[in-house]
């Protein structure tokens, strides 16, 4: 954990920055379940979007388990790359991903407003 600094972490994921990073653009790592994404914030706030968009899909018709089925298709910022996710695993990344995006653009302006 030496080689990050944390931005918000909850049950499903975290997201940090690279102490290395020598991008001149602000990103995050978020990593959810076995994935990592290192998206910008534009990135984070397409994917946040993509989160509501999720919620009004429909799940399966007479699901045995609902709250488990993980059949909610989340788009992502990477147009090769969907996730099946359950309501609560939403509901987490949903969590992670308005956390990361409060956090960095607070930063993106503490930075602005110090230069």
């Amino acid at each position: 954990m030496k080689h990050i600094n944390i931005i918000y972490r909850n049950e499903s994921g975290i997201s940090f920055y690279w102490k290395t990073s020598n991008d001149s653009i602000l990103k995050a790592q978020v990593v959810f379940r076995d994935i990592g994404f290192y998206f910008t914030l534009d990135q984070l706030k397409s994917f946040a979007f993509q989160t509501q968009a999720a919620k009004s899909e429909h799940k399966c018709k007479d699901c045995i388990n609902p709250k488990e089925c993980r059949s909610l298709l989340l788009k992502t910022p990477s147009d090769c790359i969907d996730l099946a996710v359950n309501k609560q695993e939403l509901e987490d990344i949903q969590d992670l991903l308005d956390q990361t995006i409060l956090r960095m653009e607070a930063q993106a302006y503490m930075q602005t407003a110090l230069n």
